[in-house]
This record gives structure tokens, C-alpha cells and sequence, in this order.
């Protein structure tokens, strides 16, 4: 066992042998929901998804019945034709590239916006207005910016890029606030007792702790993006989307097939080796 390991649990004992021992057995006891609200919640919760499954015409019949359809469907994607996979690559790549600058961009920018909707940071006439921006951005989808965009600077992969970016500070600048916000609060008082500044406070008391939150919800921002990146070329916005698009008005299964697929690889390779970096970080 490392010094470190022993200086922590020898820090979590004298912890618990400083708190009172109402508190101590209220921390641990095992989590209970009260039972008159979970009996009075379930029949509320029942009630709410049988009348959202009605008012969205959602039916287990129909789905039935289409089956066949979906099965045809996926049988003439096969076989997948191959021929121009050069084309494909290089959408692919220019997918990839999109969504890396679109990562980096709205990271940084969410990072910021971050700052202003933090409770614990930021103060309430900057934390208001912040948030609202935030969700007004979330409410818009990614694919009317994208409309914007292209309108403003023509088609091509610079206008799915200013779409992804805009887009990410209303996603992940809002998990962004909440990870800052989750942070302990106990090296922050420490930090203000000393006479620190708010911005030291923000640099070695919020953003070390909330690091390893960050970096993952930014890897998880960058998978979202390769997708997003596939859709955004539906309106001429750079990337596969567009080839993908083609491929189905044309009935070309086989080329669309070839795209799929490419497009499946290319999600899971980035998967696991985010997935590679976020165990390292945590």
C-alpha cells in the first residue's frame, strides 16, 4: 500500500471519528426511498408513459407489421460495394478532421461559458443569463445552425464546424458548469480564509479537481461530433452526410452499405481509444 493510499484512509478515519454520531449513522445508512411517495409515484409514472405512448401514436401492432419491410431493407444493403472507397475515405477523413475542430473550438468556448454558469464561481446577475444562453442554444437543433451557416459562408466543411461548435456550448458547456459545481467545497473555503483571488480559487481549487471530468465529457463531445458530422452534410455542411444522402435517393444500397460500414469503424475505433484515455485519467 502507497504512502498516499494510507495518509487517505487514515484522513477518511479521522473524519468520520470527528463527526457527530447522528450524522455519521444517517451517512451510513443504506439509501431508502420513502414509501408513500414511491407507492403514489409509480401509478403517476405509469399513467404519464401510457399516455405519452397515445399521444405519440406509438404501436407494438404497426412495428409488427413493418418488420418485413426493415428485414427487406437490410437485406439489399448487402453486398456492400466497395468500388469507391476512395471517395469514401476521404469524406470520412474530412468527417474526422470537422470533428476535431469543432471539438476543440466548442470545448474551449463551453470552458468559458462554463465559468459564468457555475454557481459556485460565478455570481448571480453573470450565472442567470448564462444558463438561458445555454438553453437557448440546447433548444435549437444542430441542423438549422447548420442552415445558418451555410447560408452565411456557403457550403462545405466550415460551416458544419462554426454548426458544431455554436452547438457545443449548450450541450457540453452545461455539464461543463455541473462538473465545476460537483466539485468539493472544502479547498475553495480553505483557499478564500487565505485571502486567495477568485481567479486563483478557480485555477488550483475548482479546475484540478474537475479536470478528469472535463477531459471525459470533452472525449465524449468529440464522439458525438464524428456522428453529428454525418448528419450535418445532409444540408451541405462538409462530410459523409452528403455522399450518404446521394446514396439513398439513388437507391444505390450497395454503395450505401460501403458507407455504413466505414462510418461503423470509424465511431469504433474513436470509442476505444477514448475509452483507453478516460480509464488513464480516472
Amino acid at each position: 500500500m502507497s504512502a498516499v493510499t494510507e495518509q487517505r484512509e487514515r484522513r477518511d478515519v479521522s473524519t468520520a471519528q470527528e463527526l457527530p454520531a447522528e450524522e455519521r449513522a444517517r451517512m451510513e445508512r443504506a439509501f431508502s426511498v420513502p414509501r408513500a411517495r414511491f407507492l403514489i409515484a409509480i401509478p403517476i409514472a405509469i399513467l404519464l408513459l401510457l399516455w405519452s405512448f397515445d399521444g405519440a401514436q406509438f404501436n407494438f401492432a404497426k412495428l409488427g407489421e413493418g418488420s418485413a419491410n426493415m428485414v427487406e431493407f437490410v437485406g439489399r444493403l448487402f453486398p456492400p460495394d466497395f468500388s469507391k472507397i476512395g471517395t469514401i475515405l476521404a469524406l470520412l477523413l474530412e468527417t474526422f478532421q470537422m470533428a476535431v475542430v469543432g471539438t476543440v473550438l466548442g470545448a474551449v468556448l463551453s470552458l468559458f461559458v462554463a465559468f459564468a454558469a457555475a454557481s459556485n464561481i460565478a455570481p448571480k446577475w453573470l450565472y442567470y443569463p448564462a444558463r438561458w444562453v445555454m438553453n437557448i442554444i440546447r433548444a435549437v437543433p444542430d441542423l438549422v445552425f447548420a442552415l445558418m451557416f451555410v447560408s452565411a459562408v456557403g457550403l462545405g466543411p466550415f460551416a458544419g464546424i462554426l454548426a458544431m461548435t455554436l452547438g457545443s456550448i449548450g450541450s457540453i458547456g452545461k455539464i461543463f458548469a455541473e462538473a465545476m459545481e460537483s466539485v468539493d467545497r472544502g479547498p475553495m473555503t480553505a483557499m478564500e480564509a487565505v485571502g486567495a483571488s477568485k481567479r486563483q480559487v478557480v485555477q488550483y481549487g475548482v479546475l484540478p479537481q474537475a479536470a478528469p471530468l472535463l477531459v471525459s465529457y470533452t472525449l465524449l463531445l468529440f464522439e458525438g461530433n464524428v456522428r453529428g458530422a454525418t448528419i450535418l452534410g445532409l444540408v451541405g455542411a462538409g462530410g459523409i452526410g452528403l455522399e450518404l444522402t446521394t446514396a439513398m435517393r439513388m437507391y444505390d444500397y450497395g454503395h450505401l452499405s460501403a458507407i455504413i460500414i466505414c462510418i461503423i469503424v470509424l465511431v469504433t475505433l474513436i470509442d476505444q481509444g477514448s475509452a483507453l484515455i478516460r480509464k488513464r485519467i480516472t
